[in-house]
């Protein structure tokens, strides 16, 4: 890991939602996945005590794209506003990946100076249930002044449960940005410390293309946020990954 002198980039994603087990750790390794290949190297930074993201970078082979770590040991200590940590000097977007269960100082310490908040949400009666209350809750603590987006998450087409979630998705004053479908692929990458984008085009391409409208969003979101001078390191590719790409050639 990197550990130069700290750089106040204004490029943190942060991927929140108190309920437990709706894919915050794979959006976050996934992004960080995707910024790693077009550079520059992201940090993606693991607040959760469990170290899923963490086992998930150890695991990461070390010719692959580079992405920079940090741990919750390395954060500031609990009841600062904010978190402090030191970021590699020609860092990317910062990734930041939440665990369950937080506390309204905690979401608050957590979103304070974030630029976009990722939701993503299962679509179980439970877990709508239990987003809608916390969004309504975020969008209080935060005074409607970051960009929130909501990520239908895990979904099958064509299902009852898809159909409620999509209905009660429309209510919310958030938008929703992306319907990711429930693929084993990334639980192929996951066991490798890679993301979706690292494996064969021609297996990924449905998942890819989900997972494009959020990628489009940041892009408008970072630009829009970013110092003038950093502008140009995140201009939006229109085609990263071709079936020509020398990244998911290699990858069996």
């Amino acid at each position: 890991m990197t550990t130069t002198a700290y750089l106040e980039d204004a490029n943190k994603i942060v991927i929140l939602n108190p309920k437990g087990g709706c894919g915050k750790t794979t959006l976050a390794t996934n992004l960080a996945s995707y910024f790693a290949l077009r550079g520059p190297p992201p940090t993606l930074i693991d607040t959760d005590p469990i170290g899923y993201t963490t086992r998930w970078l150890e695991r990461r082979p070390p010719d692959r794209a580079e992405i920079n770590g940090i741990t919750i040991d390395e954060l500031a200590p609990r009841g600062t506003h904010g978190l402090s940590f030191r970021k590699p000097r020609e860092a990317g977007a910062t990734i930041i990946d939440t665990p369950a269960a937080l506390e309204q100082r905690e979401i608050s310490e957590l979103t304070h100076d974030a630029d976009c908040i990722l939701i993503p949400v299962l679509p179980s009666a439970f877990d709508v249930h239990a987003t809608t209350t916390f969004i309504a809750r975020l969008l209080q603590l935060t005074d409607f002044e970051r960009p929130v987006a909501v990520i239908a998450n895990r979904t099958r087409k064509n299902t009852r449960s898809l159909a409620m979630l999509l209905e009660v998705l429309r209510s919310f004053e958030t938008p929703t940005i992306a319907i990711l479908r429930d693929s084993q692929n990334y639980v192929h990458a996951a066991d490798r410390g890679l993301g979706i984008y690292e494996l064969p085009y021609h297996k990924v391409k449905q998942d890819i293309e989900a997972m494009e409208p959020i990628v489009n969003w940041l892009d408008q979101v970072l630009v829009k946020t970013l110092q003038p001078g950093l502008v140009s390191r995140f201009n939006p590719l229109p085609k990263l990954f071709s079936s020509s790409s020398t990244e998911l050639s290699t990858a069996d």
